[in-house]
């Protein structure tokens, strides 16, 4: 789903990679978004994506999609540094967080080392 950000639909979810160790935007991450069934305790996959040129992935998921409950989302930051030719320590980054009022703005940023990471509940 790498979408123009110009014929996207604002999310109401959004997030941004920033490769901290150099000081630019995670660009090509594949992001994953789910959700947990709260009665099979099972992840179900909403979408998947590409972070864009600025580490940002628009158009995650649709007003009409955005309910409450439990989401996961899935960075693939392995392969990202694989493409830089760099290592890591974490392969993937699994951000699981509550959706207790889905009518609300919820920005979920990553940002990103070889050897760390940190996420917060931005704006």
């Amino acid at each position: 789903m790498n979408m123009n950000i110009a014929t996207t639909p604002p999310s109401p979810l959004t997030t941004h990679v920033l490769n901290t160790a150099q000081g630019v935007p995670g660009v090509n991450m594949t992001i994953s978004l789910h959700r947990l069934n709260p009665i099979s305790s099972e992840w179900y996959l909403l979408t998947t994506g590409k972070t864009n040129d600025d580490g940002r992935c628009p158009g995650l998921i649709t007003k009409e999609n955005f309910i409450a409950g439990v989401y996961k989302m899935c960075f693939e930051t392995g392969k990202y540094w694989d493409a830089l030719g760099e290592t890591c320590f974490y392969p993937y980054v699994e951000v699981i967080f509550t959706i207790s009022d889905s009518s609300q703005k919820y920005h979920v940023p990553l940002l990103l080392s070889r050897f760390s990471y940190s996420t917060y509940r931005g704006s």
